[in-house]
């Protein structure tokens, strides 16, 4: 019988090449292609490589923008030692292990250790801690890398000592430079295959790999794979890219930023923009859920009684999606969204509220004056609870003028201030009246509280 594998090489002849994205890796900040608002001549980051001085640092930025590379070209440039770990493999043993290496490498060789921690955002804080001595004393030139918000996920000490540097998605000519340097480096790139690459197939490359510089490098290197002729077509990119795989990190900043762009489209009165964040939003895989719950508070902060439809209709649009699911949901609630952007806007509600809490917060628990309490047995009717109380249906205009709500210690306060659009405008027109009717009253009784 014919074996079948006996033209293979076999496991000790046989070499897997490293990904082009590690082989296409810039030996030299002239080979680096994005951060140029970093980089450039006579910006600081950019100055201090190029004159050998270095410092502690955080590197922080999306996935794919050249953190690790900035790093390792650090290291190079002051002729230090490059050590690398993740955050996710190592603890507070690794960290002073790699800690008495760097004491020793600089007390026998007199060489700097770059100590690059990938992740730094998902050390615990007594790991973070663990790095301060050895940054402090200089044993180490501390770089972390992070994909979330230092302020929030590094602890101050740690982050007092370093300078952090925010690193940009790579832009459409970023990645266009970067297919370029593949297809024509014949060492470590895509050169000696010969491929070009037509239009329209960069264009959707450079779409899909959503200013990620290594997805779009490992995206290029699948499809001159599946490339049988000179040139690798859209079909061919379209057969290797994963649509799913959109940048959006639930939980992490790009989540936040993208919400916080919709709500204030929304806010902002441009439903066209809002439905812009929220297909992004539904297109990097948000549950809509977590969107409708976020226009009800929209509905509730922004629109308020300017039009209290608002508030029913991302009600439905909630209920329609708990119902139904998609793309039913998703409908709805974007017209959820349009609406409560086309709406008048008011935050009246939602700034009564704030000032109330913080009143209520900052002040005494003051009992419940006695008028205003319930009485349902004899006993809490001999205690005379809720005597005197006026009923304001018994009133005229169904309004008890100059009847005070409030705890007897607290003169009456003001939080709900009406603006003058939608109906609003009604609502403020009514309590101007009604405040009128308790000031007459004030004027006969001055030692009133209204």
């Amino acid at each position: 019988m014919t074996d079948l594998f006996a033209s293979l090489p076999s496991e000790k002849t046989r070499a897997t090449p490293a990904p082009l994205a590690a082989r296409m890796r810039p030996q030299n900040l002239n080979q680096y292609v994005g951060q140029q608002d970093l980089l450039a001549n006579g910006k600081p980051l950019g100055d201090a490589l190029r004159h050998g001085v270095l410092h502690s640092m955080i590197l922080w930025g999306p996935p794919g923008v050249g953190k690790t590379t900035l790093a390792k070209l650090f290291a190079d440039l002051v002729d230090g030692h490059f050590q690398a770990m993740s955050a996710v493999l190592a603890g507070v043993k690794e960290i002073r292990l790699a800690a008495i290496d760097a004491e020793q490498r600089l007390k026998i060789y007199g060489k700097k250790t770059v100590l690059f921690v990938d992740e730094v955002h998902r050390f615990n804080k007594s790991q973070q801690d663990a790095f301060l001595p050895y940054v402090e004393d200089g044993t180490v030139v501390f770089v972390g890398a992070t994909t979330e918000n230092p302020s929030f996920e590094v602890n101050n000490a740690l982050l007092s000592r370093c300078r952090v540097y925010v690193l940009q998605s790579l832009t459409a000519s970023d990645l266009s430079q970067l297919i370029d340097l593949a297809l024509s480096d014949d060492e470590r790139g895509l050169g000696a295959k010969n491929l070009s690459i037509l239009p329209k197939a960069r264009d959707f490359l450079v779409q899909c790999a959503d200013g990620d510089g290594r997805r779009l490098l490992n995206l290029l290197e699948l499809a001159a794979d599946f490339s049988e002729g000179d040139s690798i077509t859209p079909e061919m990119v379209e057969q290797v890219a994963s649509h799913d795989a959109r940048r959006f990190d639930k939980g992490g900043d790009v989540f936040y930023e993208q919400i916080s762009a919709l709500h204030k489209s929304v806010r902002g009165s441009n439903p066209d923009a809002a439905l812009y964040w929220m297909a992004r939003m539904l297109d990097g895989g948000c549950d809509p859920v977590y969107i409708a719950r976020r226009v009800v508070r929209m509905a509730s902060e922004d629109i308020g009684n300017a039009d209290p439809r608002g508030l029913q209709l991302a009600l439905n649009a909630w209920d329609v999606q708990a119902r139904l699911g998609s793309p039913e949901g998703e409908l709805a609630i974007a017209q959820a969204v349009i609406y409560l952007a086309a709406a008048p806007k008011s935050n009246a509600v939602y700034q009564a509220y704030k000032q109330a809490m913080a009143d209520v917060k900052s002040e005494p628990s003051y009992p419940v004056p006695n008028h205003l309490r319930n009485a349902p047995t004899k006993l809490m009717k001999q205690l005379e609870m809720g005597k005197d109380y006026r009923y304001a249906h018994n009133e005229d205009d169904a309004y008890a003028a100059g009847e005070h709500y409030f705890p007897d210690e607290l003169e009456a306060r003001h939080y709900y201030q009406p603006v003058a659009r939608g109906l609003e405008i009604k609502i403020k027109e009514k309590l101007e009246r009604l405040a009128a009717l308790d000031e007459a009253i004030h004027q006969k009784n001055p030692h009133s509280q209204v």
